[in-house]
């Protein structure tokens, strides 16, 4: 019997309900955050947005206190990105993709280069120590590491040392209209938890519960691991098996229930750096081609866009920097219908009102 061919509304009907953005969901920030294997967080403000889109009711200080508490944690994960994921996913996601961060933090980046010769293990060995007595900020921990090896700059040898052992970035960085230096701990001393062994399949099925049904190629693009198609094949018998239009594979968690691909679509404001836009290697069910090139910018900066009927049509960004004002730009990349203008204000507004808190004055702004 062939496999079902999925078209791209079928997709994306599918990607958005289960990344609830068809509709939010009452579970917890914990809950949501391990639903969705972690959020991509290189800034500090773009977790509470993407969780303001998906959680009835969500107000900062829901991810605050949990960052506080140590329930969740910002690490580096897949892509070799910072990414906000709870203590019980921390060791575990982090082993699984720590073959990527290797070749690439510590071997393959500009400031891996910089360090060629220096031994793996001996450098984490060192970080490790160093960080035994308590959190270190990055420069604390360049200048303690350049003592062992003076003739290398210090910066390089901290980035090599979170490419080779999981360390967390610790709060005030995170918290909602807080700041602070960056200070890393070691995950297993914040957390009070040992190293685990790397359980690849675990994370397939769980990125497909989040971002299927989807390719190998797609996963591969999310997590930035190689190789991977035997573990698909190894996990068959608890896949169904689609195609996509191109006759491409396409597998999801067995059992899992698609929506109908006429479900209508709120208009929706997605966070920047959001996964929704980074889970597939083919963004086709949720972004064109041309909408591409305005959302990914320089730097790695992805912009918080808006959907229309499911795709994105739009970006926003929220300016939380003068303290008496808050001031929100929203740039229409298409005409928008009279409906879909005033369900994207009613949105926007909704996020003004999230982002501003007690700051008086908000203004927004279209472009």
């Amino acid at each position: 019997m062939s496999p079902s061919i999925l078209t791209p509304r079928a997709l994306n009907r599918a990607l958005l309900d289960r990344q609830w953005l068809l509709r939010r969901t009452d579970r917890s920030v914990a809950e949501v955050v391990e639903h969705l294997c972690g959020l991509q967080a290189q800034l500090g403000d773009p977790p509470y947005y993407q969780l303001w889109s998906r959680i009835h009711g969500f107000q900062p200080d829901d991810l605050s206190r949990l960052l506080l508490d140590r329930e969740v944690v910002r690490v580096v994960l897949m892509r070799g990105t910072i990414h906000l994921v709870t203590a019980r996913d921390c060791m575990s996601m982090r082993a699984a993709v720590q073959p990527y961060l290797t070749r690439t933090l510590f071997i393959g980046s500009t400031f891996g280069k910089r360090i060629a010769g220096i031994d793996a293990d001996e450098l984490a060995d060192a970080a490790t120590r160093l960080l035994a007595d308590g959190p270190l900020t990055n420069d604390e921990l360049a200048q303690r590491l350049e003592k062992s090896w003076p003739d290398y700059d210090g910066g390089d040898l901290a980035y090599g040392a979170r490419g080779l052992i999981p360390l967390v970035q610790v709060p005030p960085r995170g918290v909602w209209g807080r700041g602070g230096p960056l200070t890393y701990a070691t995950a297993t001393q914040w957390l009070d938890t040992e190293s685990v062994e790397p359980a690849v399949p675990d994370l397939v099925l769980r990125y497909l519960a989040a971002f299927g049904p989807a390719s190998v190629a797609d996963f591969q693009k999310w997590s930035a691991l190689t190789r991977t198609a035997p573990v698909f094949d190894s996990l068959r018998d608890r896949l169904t098996v689609y195609q996509d239009q191109n006759g491409r594979e396409l597998f999801d968690v067995a059992g899992t229930v698609l929506p109908d691909p006429d479900t209508p679509v709120p208009v929706t404001l997605v966070g920047p750096f959001d996964n929704l836009l980074l889970g597939h290697a083919d963004k086709s069910r949720i972004i064109s081609k041309g909408h591409e090139k305005r959302v990914f910018g320089p730097n790695a900066i992805i912009r918080g866009t808006y959907l229309v009927d499911g795709e994105v049509a739009g970006a926003w960004k929220v300016d939380r920097s003068r303290k008496s004002r808050v001031r929100m730009i929203i740039e229409r990349f298409t005409p928008l219908s009279d409906r879909h203008t005033d369900e994207l204000v009613h949105r926007a507004e909704e996020l003004l009102e999230f982002a501003a808190g007690d700051v008086p004055q908000r203004d927004l702004a279209f472009t």
